[in-house]
């Protein structure tokens, strides 16, 4: 029997960031899974098509069996239900048109169910032309021709090595590259380019493109596998073959954005950096000179590189040094050192003034990327954002190096150095908040932006700052559809993460939106506003003691509301007032329950988010109780007088019930088939009957009429059986099961004044 404590008895952990404490559970003695049903777009075949064309699409992903329609994060992109020869609707399968003015790149590709927007795919568009592998092509008898300037879509086979080839002349210069990781796959691939006997000419191991200077005229065979030979429908690639001019920069295919990359470019940065480092620069006899303030383009380039730069400045000066590399995706970690030069004769007096290296992440992450000491998203960098204040008059040294570059001799590891005054900026990034029990299990990390109706969900959202800005940053999220609202608790002064809470009214409509997330700060005496962006997870990840997630950033924000299905349990202020409260006095705060579910367990321990009241102490409610309350000690937690807006969060164990509604509808259609049975059956029985009474002359007609009425009978039987068999499906998938979730508040305003003065 479950106890009135259950609840709490989960060994779980709700994870909120570094400034939240996490809400620790005891682990059940059976599995449970984490977060409610949510619908995912796994993959779509093919990933992608050439601009001006129409292709068939074929979709697969999780509570996705109601799906409608295929959406695109551009208006360029459309599709269509694909119909069969009976003009009926084909499950999973769409035609997919990409206009001709559509830009070559990376879209999100979603459909919407009846749970609301799932989450997304990546799906390209490029310039060549694509085919798809329809068959095995295992070996190199069964190699697959790909032309030259063409692209194929297809999955790694399991245990095994997919073939291609392709014709080519002396002389020529092929690039062949794989795109995986960058399109949301799970492989790792490696890429051979092979003679027409399958001799290897050609590796990469590394993710990397294959430069191939054909030597004679001839076939070549391309060989791709999985690193450990995994395989499946989660294991894609797009396998592009095209020809360049020597000496013509490599562009590979489009690829999704790290986290991380949300803080690059520097508001007002040029596309084209205004200085390109000068090789050879690798030592002092050497430096490159340049003035302050610069922007430099260079590369990490021959392995173990060293870039030094020399520059004159004054005492006094402060400069800021950035530098982009590990946010363009690329596997570098800069360091800068820069030193006061001093020389007396052919003697130089090196002085270091600063050390430069990683961009902290503004807030505590998982220590291994997907434990559950910490959310698993980075929106720290290996790259660089730091001050050099100037110590002494002179001439001035800054070394630039990888410290991966020992063993990387790859000319695209490229990098921008910015050295300029103070620009005081920020950048935000947001991500769903997310629970994960010990087994595990982190499947809500990649869960999209869907509501139920009743639901608030909360996105963390973090900053990082730029040239000492220090100053708060409200936040909104702007263009959301009909019955949904949101509610920024901001970043505080001095911190590095605030909250978004949304929030979809019990009685909003089924309903698809774009939103746009941003921030707002006042810097200089001028409001500044910056677009913020979304991270998510490209794939569930059911065990993450298997698998290490995959974040990347996502190109725009759905916001989507069932319409059809509620959420178990809402907690709100019984009206929607400003409370308020005097400074040093205790503020009591009502909640009413919404309940439309059953709960494991009698007790709900919840916590305060929102900046001035986020170290009030937990506290319990009764789930089952209509209302409840909090009480917030502004004496205690040394609330200033202001303006406040907060949450309480906590987690909780549902009997979710899946499709209940789809019980009483099956079991109308098995009533309905019983009736026409039994009609059947009268029928059959009534002609029966007639043909045993029956003439000579009409015997011959009457047992035609049986044998019709024979057939029916057994067609009304068969969906008899079959009605019954979906009734009881309908039932068991809406049995109650134990489902762990996160539930969140509607924003409460707090307003505290000042103490009278006496």
């Amino acid at each position: 029997m479950i106890g009135a404590n259950y609840l709490w008895s989960l060994r779980s952990f709700l994870s909120f960031g570094a400034t939240c404490s996490a809400l620790l559970l005891t682990a059940p003695v059976f599995a449970q899974s984490v977060g409610l049903p949510a619908p995912r777009l796994l993959t779509t075949q093919p990933m992608g098509a050439k601009v001006g064309s129409e292709v068939d699409v074929t979709i697969s992903g999780e509570h996705i069996e109601d799906a409608d329609a295929l959406t695109f994060s551009d208006p360029r992109i459309k599709a269509t239900r694909k119909l069969n020869a009976a003009g009926q609707p084909e499950p999973n399968k769409y035609v997919v048109s990409i206009a001709g003015d559509c830009p070559p790149g990376i879209y999100e590709s979603r459909v919407m169910t009846r749970l609301g927007i799932s989450s997304s795919r990546a799906f390209c568009v490029g310039t060549l032309n694509e085919v798809s592998q329809t068959k095995p092509n295992t070996t190199l008898s069964t190699a697959l021709e790909l032309p030259v300037n063409s692209i194929c879509n297809a999955t790694m086979t399991q245990r095994a090595v997919d073939f291609y080839s392709f014709e080519a002349r002396k002389g020529q210069r092929i690039i062949v590259d794989c795109a995986t990781r960058g399109i949301d796959s799970k492989l790792d691939a490696v890429v051979i380019v092979a003679d027409a006997a399958g001799r290897d000419l050609l590796v990469e191991r590394r993710g990397g493109v294959l430069d191939f200077n054909v030597p004679a005229d001839g076939k070549y065979v391309i060989k791709v596998h999985e690193l450990t030979f995994k395989g499946g429908p989660a294991y894609y690639y797009r396998l592009g073959v095209s020809e360049l001019t020597p000496g013509a920069p490599i562009v590979r295919m489009p690829s999704t954005k790290p986290v991380n990359s949300f803080s690059w470019p520097p508001q007002g940065l040029k596309e084209q950096a205004e200085v390109a480092e000068a090789e050879p620069n690798n030592d002092r006899t050497k430096a490159q000179k340049i003035t302050l303030p610069c922007d430099i383009a260079g590369s990490f380039y021959p392995a173990a590189d060293v870039d030094v730069f020399e520059f004159e400045a004054k005492k006094g000066e402060v400069w800021w040094v950035e530098v982009g590399s590990e946010r363009f995706g690329l596997p570098t970690d800069p360091s800068i050192l820069v030193q006061h030069v001093a020389r007396t004769g052919d003697t130089e007096k090196l002085t270091d003034i600063a050390e430069l290296s990683d961009i902290p992440s503004p807030v505590k992450v998982s220590s291994n990327g997907y434990a559950y000491d910490g959310p698993p998203y980075n929106a720290g960098s290996a790259d660089i954002l730091g001050k050099v204040e100037i110590k002494e008059d002179g001439l001035h040294r800054l070394q630039l190096s990888d410290l991966f570059g020992g063993t990387r001799n790859d000319p695209k590891n490229i990098y921008r150095l910015v050295i300029r005054k103070a620009a005081p900026d920020f950048a935000v990034v947001a991500w769903a908040l997310h629970m994960e029990l010990r087994n595990g299990d982190r499947n809500a990390v990649s869960k999209p932006l869907a509501l139920r109706g009743g639901a608030t969900m909360a996105l963390e959202v973090v900053a990082i700052r730029r040239d000492g800005f220090d100053g708060d940053i409200e936040l909104a999220l702007e263009g959301l559809p009909e019955g949904v609202t949101a509610s920024g608790l901001k970043i505080p002064a001095g911190q590095s993460r605030g909250l978004m809470l949304v929030t979809a009214h019990q009685n909003a409509p089924r309903v698809i939106g774009s939103a746009n997330f941003i921030g707002r700060a006042k810097i200089n005496d001028e409001v500044v506003t910056r677009t913020g962006r979304l991270a998510s997870h490209a794939w569930p990840i059911p065990d993450s003691w298997g698998e290490i997630p995959s974040p990347r950033l996502f190109a725009d924000i759905p916001v989507s509301v069932s319409g059809l299905e509620f959420t178990p349990l809402s907690l709100s202020t019984p009206n929607k007032d400003v409370l308020t409260v005097t400074a040093g006095e205790k503020l009591t705060v009502p909640l009413n329950h919404t309940r439309r579910s059953e709960f494991s367990g009698a007790v709900l321990q919840l916590k305060t988010m929102g900046a001035g009241f986020d170290r009030a102490p937990q506290f319990d409610v009764q789930i089952n109780a209509d209302q409840s309350q909090a009480v917030l000690d502004t004496a205690a937690l040394k609330v200033a007088p202001g303006d406040y807006l907060i949450a309480f969060y906590g987690g909780a164990v549902a009997k979710y019930r899946h499709r209940p509604d789809a019980i009483p509808v099956a079991e109308e259609a098995h009533k309905k088939a019983q009736e026409e049975l039994t009609a059947a059956d009268a029928e059959l029985k009534k002609l029966m009957e007639a043909a045993a009474a029956a003439t000579a002359e009409t015997k011959a007609e009457a047992d035609k009429a049986v044998e019709a009425a024979t057939a029916k009978q057994k067609v009304a039987a068969a969906a008899v059986t079959n009605a019954a068999a979906q009734v009881k499906k309908a039932t068991a998938t809406a049995a109650p099961t134990d489902i762990v979730d996160i539930v969140v508040s509607e924003p409460i305003a707090i307003r505290v004044n000042p103490p009278e003065k006496k």
